[in-house]
Order: C-alpha cells, then sequence, then structure tokens
C-alpha cells in the first residue's frame, strides 16, 4: 500500500481571499467555506482532491520549504492572467532543462508556472 496527495493545505490570514486566488488560478471549485476555512475540490479527478485553507493569527515569514508547481502551454499569458487575479511575478529561472517563473499569490505564497 502507498500513501497519495489528498490535500494541499494553506495556512492564511485571509481564507476567503486565498482561496479566491487559487480557485480562480486552478478551476477548483469552492465545497465549503467558513469565516476561518475554504476547501476547494478539484474538477479534474487526476489532480490534488482538495485546497485547503485555514485562519492563522500570524502572517507569512520566510520562504515556503514546499510549494506548488503550475503548468501551462502558454506560460506568458499565464502569468499575466495570474497577476490579474492578484499574484506577484517573480524572477524567471531554467535549469534541469526547464523553465519557470517564481510567483506568490495574494499573501506571498510562493509557487512556479512553466
Amino acid at each position: 500500500m502507498t500513501s497519495f496527495v489528498f490535500n494541499v493545505t494553506f495556512d492564511c490570514t485571509d481564507p476567503r481571499r486565498v482561496a479566491a486566488f487559487w480557485a480562480g488560478a486552478t478551476g477548483y471549485e469552492v465545497a465549503e467555506e467558513r469565516p476561518d476555512f475554504v476547501r476547494l475540490r478539484a474538477t479534474d479527478p487526476r489532480g490534488v482532491r482538495h485546497m485547503l485553507f485555514f485562519q492563522v493569527p500570524e502572517p507569512k515569514s520566510g520562504k515556503n520549504r514546499v510549494h506548488v508547481d503550475l503548468a501551462t502551454r502558454d506560460p506568458d499569458a499565464e502569468i499575466d492572467r495570474l497577476v490579474a487575479l492578484g499574484a506577484t511575478k517573480g524572477e524567471h529561472r531554467s535549469g534541469n532543462g526547464t523553465s519557470w517563473t517564481v510567483m506568490r499569490d495574494p499573501e506571498g505564497n510562493e509557487f512556479c508556472i512553466g
């Protein structure tokens, strides 16, 4: 028997704001929402099933040790779309035969798009 990734969980000060960004970025749908918690559900069964957003009192500090990687066929257009949703564009990097751009969601959580 093996395990699989069921949820990706974000601690955040404003779960509704961060969940709205990620719903727009990924197409996941709101499955449950409370003032201190939002659960998004994947519309495609091949992906991680849920993204969870829990309210915490402290803001993000430091670099993420784990992050989400997004893939697209048109990175430049997708970066523009994500920025319009509230992301911040970071530096472009390349290595190991691929390239990606480091981004940050509305609360500063790093993710990559390539």
